[in-house]
């Protein structure tokens, strides 16, 4: 294909007979053609081209210096052995995917590097459509996002080493506990009970702390309720009933219940501390409410310490619950500092609850 050609067909142009083009208009596709050449080449990824049917045929310079290939030996259907050998099966099938549904395309892969090292690549890519609707040409990109790629690896080992860390300490203090209630008969109810407490921590923090896809939990509660129930045990209030969850109780996957987890273990370790649940009197309502595509989740404090007002300053926590609820979950949080106890308005996307059907995990 002509470098004429490739631009028409990029921008959707259509050319008449040989003798009906202009030399302006020839002149004026060269001039684009042109340009969107030194903008490609100037970009930092790679960007590539393929025609409707997904022959590739067009590379701008980063992908050459990436992979060393020389010009062209790439084109048709050569990109996908310059995958690492696993994930080539996995590459087509997403490729072809978008390919019968025009669906937009992104995958994860490692490319081979001039170096003849596997890096960890984003590739994605987008159809140009003509007036009438139909795709005239793909336009991709490859980012290299290997060092990335080995950081998240390696915090989630240093991730999965301090939650191991942590669930010890529970064990040994259970172990204590259980050790000085077999000393002392009369201690063996309140120990029991506290030990109860003590596992309900451990599996708040198996929920709360960031999940890879090695790490999340197999088993966990289907519904919004459910996963409160599970993740607020740990405080007397729920068991003395002071701590009430009501309302609906949309199904939840895996997808959100580690940013839930976050939010109400903070909020309830906040009203342990400082707020209603430091009070023998005090109360916490958690409702819950579906609206269309929307659940709002309303947390009430009550008869507790008399608030003053909002606090001057936020510490960690606060910040990352509100990364929680606005990034991972889509929604919105507001905290109302009213006299009587604080009060929490959330509001999440129901399609965040959950992955649709047939979802990859």
């Amino acid at each position: 294909m002509s470098e004429l050609d490739f631009l028409a067909q990029a921008f959707g142009v259509t050319r008449g007979p040989a003798e009906d083009r202009s030399l302006s208009a020839r002149d004026t596709l060269r001039r684009m053609n042109s340009a969107f050449r030194i903008l490609t080449d100037a970009m930092p990824q790679m960007v590539w081209s393929t025609l409707p049917d997904g022959f590739h045929d067009y590379y701008n310079a980063r992908w050459y210096e990436f992979t060393g290939m020389p010009a062209g030996s790439t084109d048709g259907e050569g990109w996908n052995g310059m995958f690492h050998p696993d994930d080539q099966e996995q590459a087509w099938n997403v490729w072809r995917r978008s390919l019968e549904t025009g669906e937009p395309y992104e995958i994860t892969y490692r490319l081979r590097h001039h170096s003849g090292d596997y890096r960890w690549t984003l590739g994605r890519a987008l159809p140009l459509r003509n007036e009438q609707g139909e795709i005239v040409r793909w336009i991709g990109t490859c980012t290299d996002i290997h060092a990335s790629k080995m950081m998240a690896e390696e915090n989630e080992v240093l991730s999965r080493e301090l939650s191991h860390r942590i669930k010890n300490i529970f064990a040994v203090i259970n172990g204590l506990i259980g050790m000085s209630a077999r000393q002392n008969a009369e201690l063996r109810p309140l120990a029991a009970e506290l030990q109860d407490r003590i596992a309900a921590l451990g599996r708040a923090h198996e929920f709360a702390r960031p999940h890879s896809e090695q790490s999340r939990p197999v088993t966990i509660a289907s519904t919004l309720q459910g996963l409160l129930t599970e993740i607020l045990k740990a405080y007397p209030a729920q068991g003395e009933g002071r701590l009430t969850i009501d309302g609906d109780d949309p199904e939840i996957d895996d997808r959100s219940a580690t940013p839930i987890a976050l939010v109400f273990h903070e909020l309830a370790t906040n009203s342990a501390k400082y707020g209603a649940l430091s009070s023998e009197r005090g109360t916490v309502d958690i409702t819950i409410a579906s609206r269309n595509d929307e659940i709002a989740l309303h947390w009430i404090e009550a008869r507790g310490p008399e608030i003053l007002g909002e606090p001057a300053s936020t510490g960690f926590g606060t910040k990352l619950v509100q990364l929680a609820v606005t990034q991972q979950l889509a929604g919105s949080i507001t905290r109302l500092w009213d006299r009587q106890g604080l009060r929490v308005e959330m509001r999440l996307s129901a399609d965040r609850l959950k992955r649709a059907d047939g979802a990859p995990v």
